[in-house]
Parts: structure tokens; sequence; C-alpha cells
């Protein structure tokens, strides 16, 4: 039976003061704009690094951890489009479970994305290591210098101020950067394959194709920056309020750029599998160790012009992806504002540009904070991209509770859901999961920490009772403190109490229990504000 009180699109509006900045925003994205703001989100930093490090985690056979990583992004992605194709929004993924689960969900969200604004911070960083070749005095090995952080710093103003102007021209800006992006892994991997070193038994050498086991194709994901270098695919997501007709250009946007990163990856992978030089390989795969993987393997092949090619590159990729980062930062923290984890005036558009100038300013500031206390891309990456993992999750669930609360399937909607969300939802549990007790131990807690900052921000502004809100969202809590708890007993980085494969199949059981717990609750909260 649908739920009266919730129809698909109107709930994008909330209150007049959110409907009317909502209104503000230029919806001029189609098809192409919107597959190259994804494109570009993925194909950042992780191509000039992601290779090495998924290469040091699981040896050949991180070939299959990207495979995997594309089947099970596309599936969740399929699930978010749902959401983006039916309530188009401006930050649509912070604005989502707030609408399905209530305050507390919604705050601790909004937390976990306010913090994962140091993705950004993580491709400025990327550029940094590289242009160090070039200026040895920006970089030492781990951290940013001080004439490093000068230079982040100018670079993070600089594509703010490209943003200011409206999203047509981000998004020409946006096309002609993609075009270069795709050009350059297609050259890098013809001529590390042309350099014609080693044949495919490389694949099979230093200890098998899976030297450190098949487990370690799980790990790849994460420690590898397998799932960070994937993971952009939702940024068209956050620009549906801006897209001219969301219903039909959403899944094919948002898949495209999956498949042409995904491939793009695999390419990449496979030739830098092949082109190590054998010298480099006395201590395995887990030995092989470069600053600047791609560009440093050049100049050890002797292909110079590659070298050149990929160092110019270097900049043009991450700061592609900083780029849109820096766009989809603003409608996160527009959509802050209309959630009221931040000030209001920050969901303020400007009326001449369509553009959320003052949540652009604030990401600023926040990006900088960012670059502050971390290290190397790596280092960033790390606890970034749980933080971001947090979004897939919870977004699974708000569209099975649409689904569950409307009891219909309207145009746009992507066939399947019913089966597709909890499996989704498992997907985006094992992907925290596999990051590992070692980064997960910091990442969970502070997310947790969006639980206290919840009591704080309702004593102003409480719809409805205390217990109720808490009975809402309890389902986050309690599954992030399980993860926590997983994770410190199972094999990856854990104490090994729970050894693998059974702590994953532990944390898949755990993760349906909660889903249809999240579902339920959801639901009764919807049936309760649609009530009132």
């Amino acid at each position: 039976m649908a739920l009266e009180g919730l129809p698909e699109d109107s709930m994008a509006g909330g209150t007049p003061a959110v409907a009317e900045q909502e209104r503000r925003l230029r919806r001029g994205l189609g098809y192409w704009g919107l597959t190259a703001i994804g494109f570009s989100n993925i194909l950042g930093s992780g191509w000039l690094f992601a290779a090495m490090y998924a290469a040091q985690t699981a040896g050949p056979a991180s070939l299959v951890s990207w495979v995997a990583a594309g089947l099970l992004s596309a599936l969740v992605a399929l699930v978010m489009v749902d959401l983006g194709a039916t309530r188009p929004e401006g930050g649509g993924t912070v604005r989502w479970p707030l609408y399905a689960s209530g305050r507390l969900v919604g705050t601790m969200v909004g937390w976990s994305v306010l913090l994962s604004v140091g993705g950004t911070a993580a491709e400025i960083t990327a550029i940094m290591q590289y242009a160090a070749h070039y200026l040895p005095g920006l970089y030492n090995g781990s951290t940013l210098t001080a004439a490093g952080l000068g230079l982040a710093l100018a670079l993070s103003t600089v594509l703010t101020a490209l943003n200011w102007f409206g999203v047509r021209l981000f998004a020409r800006l946006n096309n002609a950067v993609s075009v270069f992006k795709v050009i350059m892994p297609i050259v890098t991997v013809a001529a590390l394959l042309a350099s014609g070193l080693h044949g495919t038994g490389r694949l099979t050498d230093h200890g098998g194709f899976a030297p450190y086991g098949w487990s370690a194709c799980l790990s790849a994901l994460s420690a590898g920056g397998i799932v960070y270098s994937v993971n952009g695919f939702q940024a068209p997501l956050d620009f549906s309020g801006e897209a001219r007709d969301p219903r039909r250009t959403m899944a094919p946007s948002v898949l495209s750029g999956i498949a042409v990163s995904v491939l793009l990856y695999l390419g990449l992978q496979f030739a830098f599998l092949l082109a190590v030089p054998e010298s480099l390989l006395g201590h395995g795969w887990q030995g092989v160790d470069f600053d600047s993987p791609f560009g440093q393997l050049a100049l050890l092949l002797n292909l110079h012009w590659l070298a050149a090619l990929l160092y110019a590159d270097a900049v043009v990729s991450p700061g592609g992806s900083a780029y849109v980062g820096v766009a989809i930062d603003a409608r996160h923290t527009y959509a802050l504002g209309k959630n009221g984890l931040l000030p209001r005036w920050v969901m303020r558009v400007d009326t001449r540009f369509g553009i959320p100038h003052r949540a652009l300013a604030l990401n600023l500031a926040v990006i900088v904070v960012f670059l502050l206390p971390f290290g190397g891309w790596q280092n960033i990456v790390a606890v970034m991209g749980d933080m971001y993992l947090l979004i897939y999750a919870s977004s699974t669930v708000a569209a099975a509770v649409f689904r569950a609360a409307t009891g219909e399937r309207p145009a746009g909607r992507v066939p399947g859901l019913r089966w597709m969300a909890p499996v989704a939802f498992v997907v985006s549990g094992e992907f925290v999961y596999w990051s590992g007790w070692h980064d997960l131990r910091l990442a969970l807690p502070l997310v947790l920490a969006g639980l206290p900052l919840f009591l704080l921000l309702r004593r102003d502004s409480a719809t409805a009772p205390l217990p109720a809100e808490l009975r809402d969202g309890a389902w986050l809590v309690v599954y992030l403190a399980g993860l926590t708890l997983l994770s410190w007993l199972g094999g990856f980085k854990g104490s090994g109490r729970l050894p693998q494969p059974w702590d994953s199949a532990a944390v898949a059981v755990f993760s349906l229990a909660v889903f249809a717990w999240a579902v339920a609750s959801g639901v009764r909260q919807l049936h309760r504000t649609a009530t009132a």
C-alpha cells in the first residue's frame, strides 16, 4: 500500500527556505556532462598509485580485485541510481538518509561526509608527490614540506575559484580534462606493453598468481586503494538536482563512468605487472616500492618521453578529480546546511550563477585543515575511503525504505531493487570491513562521534521525542559498533580470533540483520512523519 504524503519528487523540497534555494540550481547537465563528472571523479590519483599498492598487497591477483570492485560498485551504484532518478536533489547522497532514517542517521552520515572532504586533500597531495620530481622541496618522502603545503593551498584556492561561475562552465572544463584523462592511461598502457621486457609468465612467477593468498584480493580492495579509486561513481548523483532529465540519464551516466574507468584500471594494472624490472622483485611484489610508480617505471625502461608526459599528467588527472571533488564537496556542504548539521546560511545558492558559494568557501577551509595533519596519499585514502563508504550503506537503506513505504515502482526506478538493496548493503559493509583493523580502529570511532553531535544539535530543532529519534537511528550505531568489534576479531589485520573466510561471512550475516532492522525503522519513521 502506498504511503500517503510521500510523493516521489516532492521530498526534495523540504522546508520552503530549502525549496527556494533548490530552485536556484541550474539544471543544465545532460548525459555527457554527468558521465564526465563520474569518470573524472573516479580516474584521479588512483591510476597513478593504486596499481603499485594493489600489486604489493595481492600480486598479480590484484587483477581479480579490480574486476570485483567494478562489479560490486556497479551493484551498489544501481541501487543509488534509483534515488537519483526518482528523487533528484543537490547533494542527494546526504539528504536521502535523512529522509529515510531520521535525524540521527542523517547527522552521523553528514558528519562522515564532512570528514570525507579529506579525499579532495588526497588528490591535491598526490599532485604534490608527483610534482616533487621537478621540485624536490615539495615533498620529503612522507609529508608535505612548508613549500609543498603552500603550493597545495594555492591549488585548492584555484580549484575553488574555477567552481565559482556556474555548473555549465564547470561541465565544459571538466569535459575537456576528461578527454585528456582517457588518452594518458591508454598511451601509458600501450608504451609499457610495447617495451616488451617481460611476457605473461610474469603473472605466475614470484610466488604464483596469488602469492599472498586469495584473501589478499579482498585486502587489496581497500588497502591497495582500489575501492577509493573506483568509488567516485556516485558523483553524478550529487548533481541530480542540476540534471536536465535525471530519470533518463542517471543510470547510463553512472554505469558508463564505472565501465570506462575499470577497463582503464585493468589495463594499467596488467601493464604494471609485466613492466616492473626483474631486479626489483627479489623480495616479491611486496618489495616493489616507488614514490611515483609509473613515472619512475618509465624512466627505468628508458621511456623518457612517457615519463615527461606522466609527470605532466600527474597534475591533470588528480587535478581533474580534485576539481570535481571540490564541486561535489560544495553540494555536500550545501546539503548539510539543508539538513541543519551546518548553519542554514551555508545552503544559500547564488542567484546569478546557481552555485552555493558559501559552501564552496567553507569547503576550502576544511580542505586546508585536512592537508595539515596527514602525510602521503595512502595515509589519507585509508581513513577517508572508509568514511565515504557509509554513504553507500545508508543510501541502499534509503532506497529500500522508500520502496517499502510506497509499495510501488514508478517510471525511472531500477528493476530488482528488492533483492539488490540488501546485497548492496552487504557489499558496502564488506568494503568497510576489508579495510582492516588498522584503519577501522580510527575511522569507525570517528564516525560514531556523530552521536554526541546529534544530541548537541537536536536541542534547538527537535521535531520528535528523543526516544523515538534514537530508535529510528539506533541501527546505525549498532552497525558501526558491530563492524568495529568484528574487525578486531577478524583476520584482516585484526586479532585473528575469527579466521577467514568465516569473518567475512559473519559480516555478511550481521549486515543482513541490520539491513532488515534499518528498513523496518525507516518505514516506521516515514509513517510517523507523514501522519504528524
